[in-house]
């Protein structure tokens, strides 16, 4: 006979790790795709390099930010 499934209880603590979890893969995912979008499309409507760049260094500040609250993240286990 199969076993019922215990339900399992998260405390307040955990649904907010796991909401702070969520939203940080939502930002990796989002600064990689208007970054990649940013370097396609950028020569086809005839951005300068100068305003390229801004798009390197706003992906990087996003990936910094990412970073930081991932550690933050792993050190609150």
């Amino acid at each position: 006979m199969a076993r019922k499934p215990q339900k399992v209880e998260y405390s307040e603590r955990d649904l907010a790790r796991a909401r702070t979890g969520r939203m940080l893969a939502l930002v990796i995912a989002g600064v990689t795709l208007v970054w990649l979008l940013a370097q396609a499309i950028g020569p086809r409507i005839g951005i300068a390099g100068e305003y390229a760049f801004f798009f390197d260094l706003a992906a990087m500040a996003g990936y910094l930010w990412a970073f930081i609250i991932a550690v933050r993240l792993w050190r609150a286990r």
